[in-house]
């Protein structure tokens, strides 16, 4: 049964429509009073069958189960603790001002997030529509004058009838199907839970772009010490090839020796045009991302390369059921499933009688002599004898077309299946995502550790082969196998240092961390809620604010509002 809140508002509406209709009926004429009162009579009828109708057809939403594990594979590390953390603003661990002030810049300007914020606008539309279809789904008003001359050898005309006669006729015709099987209930509930999963969209789309953002910025500043690193080594280089070409031109040694040190110093040039190359890629990439041209960006960086950002070395993470109330996408998966559910119910609602309510009031007069009156002019459209009204209930029931119905219930029945198996997926994924970065943060730290005791060695490598090779104790073979060997140490702990806190990104990122951003601001710029209101009556649609909820878990679906509303979660 449907609540005492909607058959309150069916009332009002009720209401409502007396007062219209009453005046009408105090003009007096009897025919018009009766019939008013059959028409108010009829819609409150329609209006107590809508509101005593029967249950919805077609199933309710229930919260899907999904595979979570208990805890996390690297639970027992003692650089994880298992405990709910403040993911709201994520990226402040690296205390790096450059990377904060180019989210907030991102969050402002990025175009993607803005499209997801318009297509909550779109979904508050939809949801508009969906309510409207509470009421009559058909009125309007109508008015017009036609022309009939009708031939003279056409049957019934040799009876004095008027072979040419004018008509004028004004009025409103409405059409009310009565929501008996719950089908606009239903569209109602598919429409709310899209217009949710819109929110959880552009939240989604949110937690993407400030794991994208500050990846890409770690990328950056990794490339910057890469290629600091690689001038450093050239310069090394430089230095022994010196070396080799004063004992050469004093007969100590071979060309072989001179030869091979410009290959190593050519070979290690050769890498810096490819890191530049990545580099301006990098930074064109987080360009699009701040939706600004590349051209920019230079002064956001700073005017010297940057060092990689340090992240903590602990990381607080909750359990993994949490991810299922955190991850916007797992919301999202949830809520078009929802949608979808109720677009059974809507299908289904066809198998059973539509009952509608038909009704016509309006004016009719025409100058042919085979009117009651003998024949009326545009002045007579106006008075009570041109008065004219058709109302009531009409039954269709498409029976013969029950095949197609039921297989258009399967089709629908098929596509909430299949986004049950997506939501689930979907967790599977959100977890993988987690444990996978996790672990890469974990690792990378071991991994960076061992690399700089790496590098440490090979230092003094080159220290000694240097040292021998001018004493003559061995030939520059030793001195190339260990510059070689200290190029490709350096380069492996730079790229190590900076898996460090791209893994820590990721897995903030897994952990849906960043939406929180948006909270108590506008889903659209202000710029562009002022073009489209200059373009476009919205109404009372815009601005669209993003609060925050004192519970993560999305509305249930079937809540659904009198009147289109802000997202409230």
């Amino acid at each position: 049964m449907r609540s005492t809140s909607a058959l309150s508002a069916r009332t009002t509406a009720e209401c409502r429509r007396q007062t219209i209709i009453r005046p009408f009926c105090r003009l007096g004429h009897p025919w018009l009073s009766s019939a008013m009162r059959c028409v108010s009579a009829l819609m409150l009828l329609a209006a107590t069958l809508g509101a005593a109708g029967c249950t919805a057809v077609g199933p309710d939403f229930a919260k899907p189960s999904a595979p979570v594990a208990a805890n996390w594979s690297e639970k027992d590390n003692s650089k994880v603790k298992t405990e709910s953390g403040d993911y709201s603003q994520w990226w402040t661990v690296f205390e790096d001002e450059v990377l904060n002030n180019l989210i907030r810049i991102a969050y402002e300007n990025n175009p993607d997030l803005q499209v997801a914020g318009l297509r909550i606008l779109e979904a508050r539309a939809q949801l508009g529509i969906a309510l409207g279809n509470q009421f009559p789904q058909k009125q309007q008003g109508n008015a017009a004058y036609t022309y009939t001359r009708n031939s003279e050898n056409a049957a019934n005309t040799a009876g004095g009838g008027d072979l040419r006669y004018g008509a004028y006729n004004y009025g409103i015709d409405a059409s009310w199907e009565i929501d008996f099987w719950g089908k606009y209930k239903r569209g109602i509930e598919s429409a709310d839970a899209s217009l949710t999963a819109s929110v959880a969209d552009y939240d989604s789309a949110l937690v993407s772009l400030a794991g994208n953002v500050a990846s890409t910025y770690v990328q950056i500043r990794t490339y910057e010490e890469r290629l600091k690193v690689a001038r450093e080594n050239v310069e090394i280089q430089k230095e022994s090839l010196r070396l080799t070409e004063v004992r050469y031109r004093n007969g100590a040694v071979t060309e072989l020796d001179v030869q091979q040190a410009r290959t190593l110093l050519y070979d290690t040039q050769a890498q810096i045009p490819s890191l530049e190359i990545s580099l301006q890629q990098s930074r064109n990439s987080l360009a699009v991302l701040l939706g600004m041209p590349p051209g920019d960006l230079a002064g956001l960086l700073g005017d010297k390369p940057g060092t990689i950002p340090t992240p903590p070395a602990e990381v607080v993470l909750g359990i993994p059921a949490e991810l299922l109330r955190r991850r916007p996408d797992i919301r999202s998966a949830e809520l078009q499933a929802a949608a979808q559910c109720a677009q059974i119910g809507v299908a289904k609602a066809e198998l059973f009688p539509r009952i509608s309510l038909l009704g016509s009031f309006g004016f009719l007069a025409s100058d042919s002599r085979l009117t009651r009156t003998g024949g009326s002019g545009f002045t007579d459209l106006f008075t009570w004898s041109s008065y004219t009204m058709t109302t009531g209930p009409t039954i269709e029931w498409p029976i013969l077309n029950y095949g197609r119905i039921t297989n258009n219930v399967r089709v629908q029945d098929a596509r909430f299946e299949q986004l049950m198996v997506t939501y689930r997926n979907t967790v599977l994924g959100a977890a993988k995502e987690v444990e996978d970065a996790l672990v890469g943060f974990l690792r990378s730290q071991d991994k960076t550790a061992l690399l700089e005791e790496s590098v440490k060695a090979a230092k003094r490598a080159v220290d000694l082969a240097m040292l021998q090779y001018r004493e003559g104790a061995v030939d520059f073979t030793t001195v190339l196998n260990s510059q070689q060997s200290l190029v490709q140490e350096q380069d492996s702990l730079t790229q190590s240092r900076g898996a460090v806190p791209t893994n820590l990104v990721a897995l903030y990122k897994g952990l849906g961390g960043g939406w929180e951003l948006r909270a108590g601001k506008d889903f659209v710029p202000a710029e562009t809620v002022r073009v489209m209101r200059e373009r476009t009556n919205w109404g009372d649609l815009l601005p669209v604010k993003g609060g925050l909820p004192a519970d993560l878990e999305p509305p249930p679906p079937s809540n659904v509002r009198e009147l289109p509303r802000p997202p409230d979660w």
